[in-house]
């Protein structure tokens, strides 16, 4: 038994653009030991598949954690029948039925009338005018804070990603995270205490109507709010971005030789919304020969595994016409992102198919720019029609 091989990175440069460090990190070794973020990162896709679904060895109960210090215990943090009771109160609200019969129609409305704003202009910066506000509206929705207003729950979605992948310590990126946290818990007060209305799907009703303590509601809105807008926005402005610049494949969509949810989903593969999932060591544990010890922290790296050459024909490459099932866009485990199909719905039967039907002449009107690993997206899409 053996301690993984040391690989260290520049946070900067892996802030701006990890594949390479990724790759180079794949071809190592199954694991490495990274000090700039004090973790072991396991980036193969076969063995994240796997471990992931090991939570007696790969907890997610991670008191000392940044997620559970700065958003408090949501159920991404606990495991086995705690995770699953939580998962369970929360299943009327996201659940296929709930999305098909409830959501999708109101998210159509709220992109319409996003759309009718965006044709009295000649383009705009698709991540902000396009993808944030609906992300934004759709969300507002589904968590029941209709009371907050679209820029500002982007504001503390990014100020809590940003709080949960701050490995380095910065004091003024924490700060602005419990800023964020104390916006959301500040809008929840101002919602009635509880309801009755069992029409009212929102995820703060049913947590309220299935008895969860309110440090429950409270944590598990947030991870709602830190999940459910930063990474249906970064997905929406990016697959756009993706089938622009590759027109011929955007055609394929539009002439029905792929679909919508195809673009979408190999989008999600070549360039990870969801770039890492942490987990803490519960007991001692071997892996390809490397010794793990109990509070060890290792990182799932998702962003990694969606690019295996081992696994993907194409890797480096965005083709949806590629075999892509084999992704782990949205975990592999008993952590499978619970807001999948709302994500699937808004994106590839709402945002996607009515913004290219609204402005069928889309074109980039410029350079985007991207960042993040632990979340990643872009942060600037100019486009004109």
């Amino acid at each position: 038994m053996s301690e993984a091989p040391v690989y260290d990175i520049d946070p900067a440069v892996f802030w701006q653009d990890p594949y390479p460090d990724l790759a180079k990190m794949r071809g190592l070794a199954p694991l490495v030991y990274v000090p700039q973020m004090d973790a072991t990162l396991i980036t193969r896709h076969d063995d994240i598949f796997a471990q992931e679904k090991k939570i007696e060895v790969f907890s997610s109960e991670q008191p000392g954690g940044l997620m559970t210090q700065l958003m408090g215990q949501n159920m991404m943090r606990r495991d086995g029948a705690d995770h699953m009771d939580e998962r369970r109160a929360i299943f009327p609200t996201v659940s296929p039925k709930t999305v098909q019969r409830h959501w999708l129609a109101q998210f159509r409305t709220a992109a319409q009338q996003i759309l009718e704003q965006l044709a009295m202009t000649e383009g705009c910066d698709l991540v902000q005018d396009y993808a944030l506000p609906l992300s934004a509206e759709a969300l507002k929705l589904v968590t029941g804070l209709t009371n907050m207003s679209a820029i500002e729950m982007d504001r503390v979605s990014q100020g809590m990603i940003d709080g949960c992948a701050n490995y380095t310590g910065d004091a003024a990126v924490e700060a602005k995270c419990h800023d964020c946290t104390a916006s959301i818990d500040r809008h929840i007060d101002d919602c009635p205490p509880h309801t009755g209305d069992a029409e009212d799907l929102s995820l703060l009703a049913i947590q309220r109507r299935a008895g969860l303590s309110d440090a429950q509601v409270r944590a598990n809105i947030k991870l709602a709010i830190s999940g459910g807008q930063n990474e249906p926005r970064d997905a929406i402005a990016g697959t756009v971005w993706a089938l622009l610049m590759h027109p011929e494949q955007l055609m394929d969509v539009k002439a029905g030789r792929a679909s919508w949810l195809q673009a979408f989903e190999e989008y999600a593969r070549w360039i990870s919304p969801i770039g890492m999932s942490p987990r803490q060591i519960a007991q001692p544990y071997e892996l390809h020969g490397v010794t793990l010890n109990v509070g060890d922290r290792v990182f799932l790296m998702f962003g990694s595994g969606n690019r295996d050459e081992r696994i993907f024909a194409q890797p480096d490459v965005f083709n949806l016409h590629q075999d892509n099932r084999a992704a782990i866009s949205f975990g592999a485990g008993p952590h499978f992102c619970a807001g999948a199909w709302i994500s699937k719905a808004l994106i590839a039967e709402v945002a996607l198919p009515m913004l290219f039907e609204r402005f069928p002449k889309i074109e980039l009107a410029g350079e985007a720019r991207f960042g993040g690993w632990a979340f990643r997206g872009p942060l600037q899409v100019p486009v004109r029609w």
